[in-house]
């Protein structure tokens, strides 16, 4: 499994519900590639104006060679082209062996209270 992280900044603020909504829209898409193992959007909560967009794919390869080549992608890509130009950056990143179960629950589900 391979993470990619893509970072954005959606400045103006009457944009940021509509790029909200179209990776709502979007994940339909993702959720169809069976290359995509998992995906998240979250918001800065010290400056609203940033995002994380977080996927998990099944390998690089998966991701740039049999995602990118699919009606997946021009399902997705169509969905969120008007907010390309926003991204700041956009990488691949292993899985380190550091890690905790708890990254896979949002708002400390499963956690003893």
């Amino acid at each position: 499994m391979v993470i990619e992280y893509i970072r954005y900044h959606i400045e103006d603020a009457s944009r940021r519900e509509p790029f909200e909504a179209a990776y709502g829209q979007a994940a339909g898409a993702l959720t169809a590639s069976p290359h995509c193992l998992g995906f998240e959007l979250s918001r800065c909560e010290e400056d609203s104006a940033w995002y994380m967009l977080r996927i998990e794919w099944d390998s690089t390869d998966g991701h740039m060679q049999g995602f990118r080549r699919s009606a997946e992608f021009r399902s997705f890509f169509q969905s969120v082209s008007p907010f390309v130009s926003a991204i700041q950056e956009m990488r691949h990143y292993a899985v380190t062996r550091v890690t905790s179960a708890a990254v896979d629950a949002p708002g400390d589900r499963g956690r003893p209270a």
